[in-house]
């Protein structure tokens, strides 16, 4: 189905600047633009760079009726031009102060480019729900504008019921890609044997001590099972990544260890069996729309809902503990690869990836879903 009309409807869509809101908010503006739209997505400059380094200075210049436009964070020139993911704290602090202008400023640009006829006139706006001056923006401007959470439904839920749910003690609620993607790990992985590597990545913004490094690093090499091990320049506390000499020589011919890949090709790959994950709620969806269970270390945040539902809901889990163990992490392993715990959440993945697929399908109620929202609230006053 398409949407374009003698001038296209034009969305603009700010995700908040962090790795795991980009993504799903870039498969959003695709969808978007397959049916029909021109999409302004607007990063800040510290993430564009990134960006570009990551894909290449001009990997989307050949793009049509897809843009890019990015705004200063203010925390720039104080963090440098590294490839780390920043500071979180520090990141919402600047939200607050410094980007309503800039936003505003930049509509304020892409409607001159409107007026000399270089892009359609903007006519809605798709916001980060952690970004919450654009609402501000859409009301003084009159655009319609549609707020994206890039949480489950259970957590955008407990966050409205926070204070009660904290009382009561109930949930422990904490408070495209960045980094260049190593696709040769898809060649390392065609030399395994079906579902027989556990996958392991902790995402864009958890970190790990020293000594908690370690102990994951033992437990996958003493599990004896193939690994493919996402290590991020900033993923331990201090900086320091380096595992020993003997560890390296222990898994040699049958771990691989990476700063960044290309996950849903990973995950969809014939040879992973298993994922070890922090819970964030695009590697959950990711995993189940692969197929694949999981093994489970929250972080924060969401992290630690979407786990419980992850083990005790749908049971395609196992938690491990925070405190976390070298002869825990290499029983759960087991467990989870050969064990019959691990067949029983493979069974029920696989229930839940079929229900994915139907839903997001042509005529299953995502895909309904979405055509909903794009006629009552991005095309209502276009």
């Amino acid at each position: 189905m398409s949407y374009v009309a003698e001038k296209k409807p034009h969305a603009v869509l700010i995700p908040y600047p962090s790795q795991g809101h980009i993504n799903p908010l870039f498969k959003l503006a695709k969808l978007l633009h397959f049916r029909g739209f021109h999409i302004t997505f607007v990063n800040t400059e510290y993430n564009h760079k990134r960006l570009l380094k990551s894909r290449g200075q001009n990997s989307f210049d050949s793009l049509t009726d897809f843009t890019f436009e990015t705004i200063p964070d203010g925390l720039t020139l104080m963090e440098g031009n590294g490839d780390f993911s920043q500071d979180i704290s520090s990141l919402c602090q600047s939200i607050r102060k410094n980007f309503y202008q800039h936003f505003y400023e930049l509509l304020a640009k892409l409607k001159d480019s409107a007026i000399y006829g270089h892009i359609p006139p903007v006519t809605c706006l798709v916001s980060d729900c952690f970004m919450p001056f654009t609402i501000q923006v859409a009301e003084e401007l009159a655009f319609p504008i549609l707020l994206f959470s890039p949480a489950s439904a259970s957590t955008f839920y407990s966050a409205l019921h926070f204070r009660t749910l904290q009382d009561k003690g109930l949930i422990p609620l904490k408070g495209s890609n960045l980094w260049k993607e190593d696709t040769k790990c898809l060649e390392w992985l065609e030399s395994k044997e079906p579902k027989s590597v556990v996958y392991v990545n902790f995402g864009s913004h958890a970190v790990l001590t020293p000594e908690q490094l370690v102990e994951f690093a033992w437990g996958l090499a003493n599990s004896m099972k193939p690994f493919l091990w996402i290590i991020r320049p900033d993923l331990v506390i201090g900086g320091s990544s380096i595992l020993s000499s003997k560890f390296k020589n222990e898994i040699s011919d049958r771990g691989l260890i990476i700063s960044w890949c290309p996950q849903e090709r990973v995950l969809n790959h014939p040879s992973i069996g298993g994922f070890l994950t922090h819970c964030g709620w695009n590697s959950t969806t990711e995993s189940i729309c692969a197929g694949v269970p999981m093994l489970c270390w929250p972080y924060f945040f969401d992290q630690p809902t979407n786990c419980k539902y992850i083990c005790d809901e749908w049971e395609i889990g196992i938690k491990i503990d925070t405190n976390v163990k070298r002869e825990k992490v290499e029983k759960l392993i087991n467990e989870l690869m050969v064990g019959d715990k691990g067949k029983k959440m493979r069974q029920n993945v696989i229930e839940l990836k079929k229900k994915a697929d139907e839903n997001t399908s042509s005529g299953g109620c995502s895909y309904i879903n979405l055509d909903k929202v794009i006629k009552e609230v991005l095309l209502k006053q276009y």
